[in-house]
C-alpha cells in the first residue's frame, strides 16, 4: 500500500475502517475496538498474511477511518457501510443474504422476542437490523435481562402451559413465567411495553420509572425486590450503550463536526440516512483571514453542497448556525430542490445527536492532526519551511536548529517553562526541558522567562568557556523563539545580550491571538502568509512547547494538591499517614488534638506522637502555613 499511515497517527480507539483502491473505490471495510492495534497487523511482510489480505493490501492505495464511541457503534457502521458500498473483498457479507432482526409479535395474547430472518409479518415490530449473531444474541440478553418477557415457541409455551410449571428461564430471571400465571397479563404487557421502548432507542424514560420504584422498594424496607431492580437498572444501562450510532428512527440528516485554530479549520460531515450512517466527507481548509466559527460553518456548508455531489438533507446539525442564516437555508433549500420540505439547520444541545456531533468533531480533530504529521514529515515542505523562515525573518542562515521556550502557571503558582527543541525541522524530544522557577516573583510572565533563559543560555556560556560538561545543550540555536508578544522578545534580547550571546543566533517570539511573529528592533511584526509553511512550523513548535509546559505544570499541581502537612516527618510513612488520618477523621481535627491524645494511640510510638504535635503546631524544624 502506498499511502501508508504512522501507527502513531492511528487512533487507538473503536471505529470502522475502509481501505479503498487508486480510483478512490472502497475495497474492504473492516471493524476495530483500536483501531490503531487492528490497522498496523496489516502492515507487515506479506508472507504472514492469508493470500486474501496480502491481495487486499497490495491493491489499495490508501486507508480511512470513521472513530466511534464503543465496539457496538463499530459493528453498526461496519455493516451500514458494507451495505452501501459492497466491496469485493468482504466476501462475507457481500451477497444479498438476509440479516438478522430482533421481533417483538405484538399481536399474540402473550407477545415474545425473538431473532429473525424473514420478511416483516404484519402486527410484529421488527428492531435491528444487526450485523452478526453475537450482536443480537447480546441485546436479546440484555434486553430479558431487564425485562424479562418470553422467548420460547409457540410450542414450548404450551407444554410447559399444560404441565404447570415454568422452564428454566423463568428460574435464571429471564422470563417472567406467563405460561404458568406468575404474572397477570397487565403486569405483562407492561413488560412489553418497557422492552419495545428499550430496543427502539427510548429508554431514558424506563430507567427512570425503575429507578422511582427501586426507590420506593427500598424505602417500604422491601430490599430484594429493589436490589432486582437495582440489576435491571444496570442491564438497561448497559443496552442503552450498545445501542446503533444514531437513534432508530428511520430519519434522514447530516451532521458536521469542525475543530480548528488560526491557521486551519477541518471538516467532518457524517451522512446519516434512514437512522443509519452511511458515510462521511471531510476536508481540510486554510483559513485566508481572521474567520469565526459561525464562518467557517458557512464555508463547510459551501463546500460540502454547492457541487451538488452530495444530496440536501431536510435537517442538518451543525456546532453553531451560519452568521447568514436566514440565507443559507433559502440557498440549501433551492438545492434540495422544488417540491422537497425546505432545509432546517438545528444545533444540538442534548441527547444522541448532541453525542454524535461529539464524535465527528473528535474525528475532525484526529484528521487535522494527522494531516498536520504528514506535513512535518515530509522533507519538502521542511525545507520549504525553513527556507521560508530564513527569508521572512531576514536570518543569515536556514534555523537548522530551533528552541522554543513557554511558560505555564495559575495565577502565579507553580510557575513552570519549558523549552522544546527542533532539528531540521523534526521534533528532538532528547533535548526537551522543563524548569520549575525558583524565584518568588507571583504573576510575572517576564520575570518568570528571564529565569528560565538565563538559566538556559547560562549553560551554554559554561559549556563553551569550559566550565560545564557538554552534554546534549551544548550546541546554540539558531533561531530562539519566545512564546508572547515584544514585551516577552525584549526580556529575551535583555538575557542575551546581559550574557555577552548578542549575534550568535537570532531571536523571535510569536503572538497567539493573531499569530503576529516578532523581531527585534522592530516595532511592527513581521509579515508571513497565513498559509504559509514557515508559519506552519512556528506555529507547530509553539504549541508543542505550551503541551510540555501544560503537562509539566498540572503534575506539580497534582502533586502540591496531594501533598500532606505530614510529610517528611520522621517515623510517618504512607501507611501511618493513612492510618492517622482515618483515626482522626482529618489532619484538622488532628491538629485539634492534644500531645497526650496522641501519646495515647497504642500502635504510635510516643516519639512519632511527639514529632506529629510538633509539625502541626509549627514546633518542629519544618514550620507550615497550615490553617
Amino acid at each position: 500500500m502506498e499511502n501508508r499511515p504512522s501507527p502513531s497517527t492511528i487512533p487507538d480507539a473503536p471505529g470502522s475502517y475502509q481501505f479503498l483502491d487508486g480510483k478512490g473505490r472502497i475495497i474492504y471495510v473492516g471493524k476495530a475496538s483500536s483501531l490503531r492495534s487492528r490497522l498496523t497487523s496489516y502492515f507487515q511482510s506479506p508472507e504472514r498474511l492469508t493470500a486474501k489480505t496480502a491481495q487486499m493490501v497490495s491493491e489499495a492505495e490508501r486507508v480511512e477511518w470513521i472513530q466511534v464511541r464503543n465496539e457496538h457503534e463499530a459493528i453498526m457502521l461496519e455493516y451500514n457501510l458494507i451495505k452501501l458500498h459492497r466491496p469485493r473483498f468482504n466476501i462475507a457479507l457481500r451477497d444479498d443474504k438476509s440479516y438478522p432482526y430482533l421481533a417483538l409479535t405484538k399481536t399474540d395474547k402473550w407477545p415474545r422476542v425473538r431473532v429473525v430472518r424473514e420478511a416483516k409479518r404484519k402486527g410484529t415490530k421488527y428492531f435491528g437490523p444487526y450485523a452478526n449473531a453475537g450482536a443480537i444474541r447480546e441485546t436479546l440478553g440484555l434486553a430479558v435481562r431487564s425485562c424479562p418477557v418470553r422467548t420460547c415457541t409457540d410450542s414450548k409455551f404450551a407444554s410447559h402451559e399444560r404441565l404447570g410449571r415454568p422452564c428454566l428461564l423463568f428460574h435464571i430471571e429471564q422470563c417472567c413465567g406467563p405460561c404458568t400465571g406468575k404474572v397477570s397479563k397487565e403486569q405483562y404487557d407492561d413488560l412489553v411495553g418497557n422492552i419495545e421502548r428499550l430496543l427502539d432507542g427510548r429508554a431514558q424514560q424506563l430507567l427512570a420509572e425503575m429507578k422511582d420504584r427501586m426507590k420506593q422498594a427500598s424505602s417500604e424496607l422491601r430490599f430484594e425486590e429493589a436490589a432486582k431492580f437495582r440489576d435491571r437498572i444496570a442491564t438497561v444501562e448497559t443496552a442503552m450503550e450498545s445501542q446503533q450510532m444514531v437513534s432508530g428512527a428511520e430519519e434522514d440528516f447530516d451532521l458536521f463536526g469542525v475543530h480548528g485554530d488560526e491557521l486551519e479549520a477541518s471538516i467532518q460531515v457524517f451522512r446519516i440516512r434512514k437512522g443509519r450512517m452511511i458515510g462521511r466527507k471531510g476536508f481540510i481548509f486554510d483559513k485566508p483571514d481572521e474567520l469565526s466559527g459561525r464562518q467557517v460553518i458557512e464555508f463547510a456548508l459551501e463546500n460540502t453542497y454547492a457541487d451538488r455531489s452530495i444530496e440536501v438533507p431536510s435537517r442538518l446539525y451543525l456546532p453553531e448556525m451560519p452568521e447568514d442564516e436566514e440565507g443559507f437555508v433559502g440557498f440549501l433549500s433551492e438545492l434540495r430542490g422544488e417540491g422537497k420540505s425546505p432545509v432546517k439547520l438545528l444545533v444540538p444541545m442534548r441527547g444522541d445527536k448532541r453525542r454524535l456531533l461529539e464524535t465527528a468533531v473528535a474525528n475532525a480533530k484526529d484528521e487535522l492532526f494527522r494531516a498536520r504529521l504528514r506535513r512535518g514529515a515530509d522533507l519538502a515542505k521542511r525545507s520549504e519551511a525553513l527556507t521560508e523562515l530564513q527569508s521572512y525573518l531576514n536570518l543569515p542562515c536556514a534555523p537548522l536548529r530551533i528552541e522554543c521556550f513557554d511558560m505555564s502557571h495559575l495565577q502565579g503558582t507553580d510557575y513552570v517553562g519549558s523549552m522544546v527543541v527542533t532539528e531540521d525541522g523534526i521534533p528532538k524530544r532528547s533535548e526537551y526541558r522543563r524548569f520549575k522557577v525558583r524565584s518568588n516573583i507571583g504573576n510575572d510572565d517576564y520575570s518568570a522567562m528571564r529565569e528560565v533563559l538565563i538559566r538556559r543560555l547560562k549553560h551554554l556560556v559554561e559549556v563553551e568557556a569550559g566550565k560545564s560538561s557538554s552534554g546534549k545543550l551544548s550546541r546554540a540555536p539558531d533561531l530562539l523563539v519566545v512564546d508572547g508578544g515584544k514585551g516577552q522578545l525584549g526580556v529575551a534580547c535583555e538575557v542575551v545580550s546581559s550574557l555577552g550571546l548578542v549575534g550568535r543566533f537570532s531571536l523571535a517570539s510569536l503572538a497567539k491571538k493573531f499569530e503576529e511573529v516578532y523581531v527585534p528592533e522592530e516595532p511592527d511584526p513581521r509579515e508571513i502568509p497565513r498559509n504559509s509553511e514557515a508559519l506552519y512550523m512556528l506555529q507547530r513548535l509553539r504549541d508543542e512547547s505550551h503541551r510540555f509546559a501544560i503537562t509539566y505544570h498540572r503534575n506539580l499541581r497534582t502533586k502540591r494538591m496531594t501533598a500532606s502537612v505530614l510529610d517528611d516527618v520522621d517515623g510517618v510513612g504512607a501507611a501511618r499517614k493513612k492510618r492517622l488520618i482515618k483515626h482522626f477523621g482529618s489532619v484538622k481535627v488532628m491538629k485539634a488534638a492534644s500531645k497526650e491524645e496522641l501519646l495515647e494511640i497504642p500502635w504510635l510510638p510516643d516519639s512519632v506522637g511527639e514529632a506529629v504535635y510538633d509539625r502541626l503546631h509549627g514546633l518542629g524544624e519544618k514550620a507550615t502555613g497550615f490553617e
